[in-house]
C-alpha cells in the first residue's frame, strides 16, 4: 500500500493576522521532505472563499511550484472541481504540470458541493453532478491529443487541440467521493481511480462501498484509465506521534479547531438541511469532540506508530491501495516534519 501526503488545512493565523505566505513555504517544505523521504505522491485540493481550504484556490498554480521544488513525488489534484472549469483548461494547466514534473501529474475530479464555491459558475450549480461525469471522457480524450469541436468567439464552431502535449500518454485520474455508494459505482465504470476517506464511514460501509467499486471495475471496458481493479485511495487525518499520550496532548486542540471550522462552513452551504443549518457553535465544539474521538479509535493515522501500523493493516485488508495522509489540520511545522519522518520509519516497515 503507498502512503501520501494530502494538504488540506484551513487558514493560519499569528496574533489574528493571516500568514499564508508562510503557510505557503511550509507547504513547499513538507512537499521536499515527503519527496525526499519515498513517499508516494502529494495532494493539493480546490477550494475558494472559505476558511477551510483558503490557500488552494488553483491546484495547477500550485502543483507547478511543487513540481519543481521535487524530483520524484507524484503531484496530485485532490481535487479539481470540474464543473467550474472549461475541459480545456483544465487538459491545459495539467499538461503544463505534467511537462514541469516530467511526467508526475494526477487529478481527481470533484463535483463541488458547497454553493458559495459556485459563485464562479452559479448556472453549472444544480447539475453539477451529471456534468463531471459527462465530462470525465472528454478530458481523457484531450489529454491524449483528440481534437474536439467547440464554438470560438463569433460562435462559430471550431476543432483545438489543447497545448502543451503532455508527457504522460494517459492521464492519471480519480474521482473524488465524500462517500456516496453510487458515486463510487460510477468512478468503476469509468475505470479511474477512487478518492475517498475514512472521515464520516465505518469500516462496513467503506468495506461495501469498495466492494461495488471494484465489481463496476471489472464490469467496464477499457477507458483509458487504471485497469479492471482499479485504484482507491483514502484520506485519513495524521500525526504519527512517539505514543498515544503525545498525540492526544498535540493533536487535540488543532484538530478539534479545524474540525469545528469545517463544521460550520458546511452549516453555510445554502444546500445545508435545516438542523445543519441552525448550528450553533457550541453544538460545532460538541460534534469536533465527537469525531476526534471517534478518529482516536478507529480512520485515522493518529496514535503511535504501533497504533498507526494497526490502521494500515486495517485499511489494506479492506483493500485501500493509497492512504493520503492529511497532514496540516493544525500542527505546527516542526511536529509535521517529526511526524512525517516516523511515518516514513514506519511505511519501511510494512
Amino acid at each position: 500500500m503507498d502512503l501520501s501526503v494530502m494538504f488540506f488545512g484551513a487558514d493560519s493565523t499569528t496574533a489574528g493576522e493571516t500568514r499564508h505566505a508562510e503557510t505557503y513555504e511550509d507547504i513547499l517544505t513538507v512537499a521536499r521532505t515527503a519527496d525526499r523521504l519515498g513517499f508516494h505522491a502529494v495532494w493539493t485540493p480546490e477550494r475558494h472563499f472559505q476558511q477551510v481550504g483558503q490557500v488552494f484556490p488553483s491546484p495547477p498554480v500550485l502543483s507547478a511550484a511543487l513540481a519543481v521544488a521535487t524530483e520524484r513525488i507524484a503531484i496530485r489534484a485532490g481535487s479539481v472541481v470540474l464543473p467550474l472549469h472549461h475541459p480545456l483548461k483544465v487538459a491545459e494547466d495539467w499538461a503544463v504540470v505534467d511537462n514541469l514534473s516530467h511526467g508526475r501529474a494526477g487529478l481527481s475530479v470533484a463535483t463541488g458541493w458547497h454553493s458559495k464555491d459556485f459563485t464562479l459558475a452559479p448556472e453549472r450549480y444544480e447539475d453539477r453532478r451529471r456534468a463531471t461525469l459527462e465530462t470525465i471522457p472528454r478530458l481523457r480524450a484531450l489529454w491524449a491529443g483528440e481534437p474536439a469541436e467547440y464554438a470560438d468567439g463569433t460562435g462559430t464552431p471550431v476543432s483545438v487541440v489543447p497545448q502543451p502535449r503532455p508527457v504522460q500518454e494517459t492521464l492519471p485520474l480519480w474521482v473524488t467521493t465524500s462517500g456516496n455508494p453510487e458515486t463510487w459505482e460510477a468512478a468503476g465504470r469509468l475505470r479511474a481511480g477512487v478518492l475517498g476517506a475514512t472521515v464520516g464511514q465505518t469500516r462496513d460501509e467503506l468495506a461495501d462501498r469498495i466492494a461495488r467499486y471494484r465489481a463496476a471495475c471489472a464490469g467496464a471496458p477499457d477507458q483509458r484509465g487504471t485497469d479492471a481493479h482499479g485504484r482507491v485511495t483514502l484520506m485519513a487525518h495524521t500525526y504519527v506521534g512517539t505514543d498515544d499520550a503525545e498525540v492526544r496532548r498535540q493533536a487535540g486542540a488543532p484538530l478539534r479547531a479545524y474540525l469545528a471550522s469545517y463544521v460550520r462552513q458546511t452549516a453555510a452551504n445554502r444546500s445545508a438541511d435545516a438542523a445543519t443549518a441552525r448550528l450553533t457553535d457550541e453544538q460545532a465544539a460538541m460534534l469536533a469532540e465527537f469525531a476526534f474521538e471517534r478518529y482516536l479509535s478507529w480512520g485515522s493515522l493518529l496514535g503511535s506508530p504501533g497504533h498507526c501500523a494497526k490502521m494500515l493493516a486495517d485499511l489494506a485488508e479492506l483493500g485501500v491501495d493509497e492512504v493520503a495522509c492529511f497532514i496540516d489540520f493544525g500542527i505546527g511545522r516542526d511536529d509535521v516534519l517529526a511526524g512525517l519522518h516516523r511515518l516514513a520509519e514506519l511505511k519501511e516497515t510494512l
